[in-house]
């Protein structure tokens, strides 16, 4: 287990961040760790963005706060445990200057593993984790609460989940190909070719990839491509977003500001300037990784 921590702060403020990768037995179910807990700072509003991972957040101390859904029709509400699936819209997450817990992501075709349920099922919602694992999400969380350290909270995760994992054996090859591919690409494929490499109709690999993952592949890419540039543009030395939209896929810098205000509601410099490096007024949700890491594997 690698992790990563925080820069220390100044006295009286609490704001620990560690980034773990799970086991190697893990990998191919989840991306990565981020375990977080803020005392003493700022209340904040946060944006929730779109990414290539499942959320799965169990809280320690407080709940998390979501006063917006990516689904308008969610009422806002607290959890203490969550899961959601993926998304297009962004979600916003509230705190009073107080949060801790920790976030897994989970890649998407490991949901029938871990979960139960193909990801399809969990798009653009967010749940009570215990709505999908019953008494293993509250369970797990308390024995979160209770470990003394961070890489102790992590090894129970690596246990806990292993333990879980039961691969179904019902994700399509082809599926799996597709959305490899496209993360490979950074979404730079289009659905005419991933349908003709995959021997399917283009409305049948739409069907049967919006059913694993909750999104088609044509708004997978669109997010996807999306990680990755605001990933880039949070950076310690974030491109022109010029060359930014050509890295990136873009037809051009208008194109990726459209795509920022679609999947982020705000133009790429409003959400810079306000949750960029020098803010970093949240350390967890949806924080994601820079690169792709280790993809699941049918």
């Amino acid at each position: 287990m690698t992790t990563e921590a925080a820069e220390p702060v100044r006295e009286g403020v609490v704001d620990e961040a560690v980034r773990a990768r799970p086991a190697t037995a893990l990998r191919p179910y989840v991306a990565w760790y981020s375990g977080y807990r803020q005392r003493g700072i700022a209340p904040a509003v946060h944006r929730g963005l779109p990414s290539p991972y499942l959320t799965f957040i169990l809280t320690l101390d407080e709940p998390l706060v979501l006063a917006a859904h990516p689904d308008p029709a969610q009422r806002p509400d607290a959890y203490a445990t969550l899961l959601g699936g993926l998304h297009t819209a962004p979600a916003l997450i509230t705190h009073d200057g107080r949060q801790s817990g920790v976030q897994i992501a989970v890649h998407p075709l490991a949901a029938r593993a871990l979960f139960g349920v193909p990801a399809g099922e969990l798009a653009g919602i967010d749940l009570p984790a215990e709505d999908v694992l019953g008494r293993l999400a509250p369970h797990l969380q308390e024995r979160l609460r209770a470990a003394a350290t961070w890489d102790e909270r992590f090894a129970l995760l690596d246990g806990a989940l292993l333990r879980a994992a039961r691969p179904s054996g019902r994700v399509p090859p082809e599926v799996c190909w597709a959305w490899q591919a496209l993360r490979r690409s950074g979404g730079g494929l289009a659905v005419a070719t991933l349908a003709r490499e995959t021997g399917w109709s283009a409305r049948h690999l739409q069907e049967r990839f919006r059913r694993e993952t909750g999104l088609t592949p044509k708004a997978a890419a669109r997010v996807i491509r999306f990680d990755r540039a605001r990933h880039l543009l949070a950076g310690g030395a974030p491109p022109r977003l010029a060359e930014l939209a050509a890295r990136c896929g873009y037809f051009d810098q208008a194109h990726l500001a459209r795509e920022f205000r679609a999947l982020a509601g705000a133009a790429p410099s409003a959400w810079l300037a306000a949750e960029g490096p020098e803010e970093k007024r949240f350390r967890n949700v949806q924080g994601g990784a820079g690169d792709p890491v280790a993809e699941w594997e049918a």
